[in-house]
């Protein structure tokens, strides 16, 4: 790249302005493309409400150290999204054995600084670049530029996780650590309903999802869509009630402050699906759902009755439903699962890159890596080959 480029810094991302944001690739759906379609997660609002909600701030171990890449006039290039941690929550990509080994071994490995979008484990980009400039030569200005920042911050590491795939090479350039995980993705294949999907699938899997989804909504329960003016701050009341119970439950504390939803909701309530459940007149259960450029991203559920198999229906038989309706080519339906292969989706691979300081440690986890993205790859391959569809008929992604 020519010209006098800086790279700073900036703790507040409220401070960051929205027009210079909007024109970084997949952060808009004006700036989106076909190559790098609207991610919702990277978007202004979505990033802004984290903040102002007190989700993702210094309180909770969140303080932010998005990285900007600008010109001599200030002009905002490029950015990374980053966070100076305190801890290890949050992120579903574990890494809390290397702190622990870190430190026995007389090192400090917090704070780290995460490039990511907290408590979302969804793939997107996340070298950012403007549009108008070269892509590829920003991108590396970027990944060289992020260790350089956890160098002069004194910091143990950076950890850049559910990286996009067309990303990798940036960060390997600049000798990042690459490590791999599996996530479960519904793959539309041009389907033309979800009767359409199941023809392709094996008679008795056919069978027993068409039973389960009967099943799900015995005792006269409903399911609806809400989205755009559907959400209102009483919708919103009681989807949190959902997420309160579960995430008390699952995490010990939900991550999510209740402004964030009205936050969103007064943000982007077009970007957003909530699949409620209602019986008696009234919502039992509901799971959010972000719209994306090409993809249907499924986020957090919650109820308040339990019955069977609604958990499948409200999360992955809809959100399939959905994907359908609107032509999107995917749903991913967030981390780990292998439950949600017998409902048709499929192992697809996740990266992430990690920059460690100490060379000792550096060593460490880099032989661990090797060993772990073997183990991922054979169980991709072997979870694929288990899959509920016929012989020949079976979806694939890398």
């Amino acid at each position: 790249m020519t010209g006098n480029l800086t790279i700073r810094i900036e703790k507040s991302f409220c401070a960051i302005s929205q027009t210079s944001w909007s024109r970084l690739s997949g952060t808009s759906k004006a700036s989106s493309s076909v190559e790098v379609p609207y991610n919702p997660f990277l978007s202004h609002a979505f990033l802004s409400a984290l903040e102002e909600s007190g989700s993702a701030t210094a309180k909770t171990g969140w303080l932010g150290h998005h990285l900007l890449l600008e010109d001599d006039r200030g002009a905002l290039i490029g950015a990374v999204p980053g966070y100076l941690k305190s801890h290890s929550q949050g992120e579903y990509v574990f890494d809390h054995g290397w702190a622990d080994a870190f430190e026995r071994a007389g090192g400090r490995y917090y704070p780290k600084l995460q490039c990511s979008v907290p408590f979302t484990p969804a793939t997107g980009p996340r070298l950012l670049v403007s549009s108008g400039y070269d892509k590829e030569a920003t991108e590396l200005t970027l990944a060289a530029g992020l260790q350089e920042v956890t160098r002069q911050l004194g910091v143990s590491s950076a950890h850049v996780t559910f990286v996009a795939e067309d990303q990798l090479a940036a960060f390997e350039e600049a000798d990042y650590l690459h490590r791999t995980d599996k996530q479960f993705h519904f793959i539309n294949e041009g389907y033309a309903n979800h009767d359409a999907f199941l023809e392709t699938l094996a008679s008795r899997k056919r069978k027993a999802l068409k039973k389960e989804r009967r099943t799900a909504v015995e005792h006269d329960i409903t399911i609806d869509w809400l989205t755009g003016s559907d959400l209102t701050e009483n919708i919103w009341d009681q989807f949190f009630e959902f997420y309160m119970d579960t995430g008390s439950r699952k995490w010990g504390r939900p991550y999510l402050t209740r402004t964030f939803y009205s936050l969103i909701g007064e943000r982007m309530p077009e970007d957003i699906l909530l699949v409620m459940a209602k019986r008696d007149g009234k919502y039992i259960a509901g799971a959010i759902n972000f719209i994306g450029g090409d993809a249907l991203f499924g986020r957090h559920w919650g109820c308040i009755e339990d019955h069977p198999f609604l958990h499948f229906e409200v999360c992955y038989h809809q959100a399939i439903d959905f994907a359908l309706a609107k032509g999107l080519k995917r749903v991913e339906a967030g981390a780990q699962g292998e439950h949600k292969l017998a409902r048709g989706y499929l192992p697809v691979t996740t990266h992430s890159m990690h920059y460690i300081a100490h060379p000792g440690l550096r060593r460490a986890v880099a032989d661990y890596l090797e060993r772990e993205r073997q183990e991922v790859e054979y169980m991709n391959e072997y979870l694929s080959e288990h899959s509920p569809f016929r012989k020949g008929e079976r979806q694939q992604e890398d």
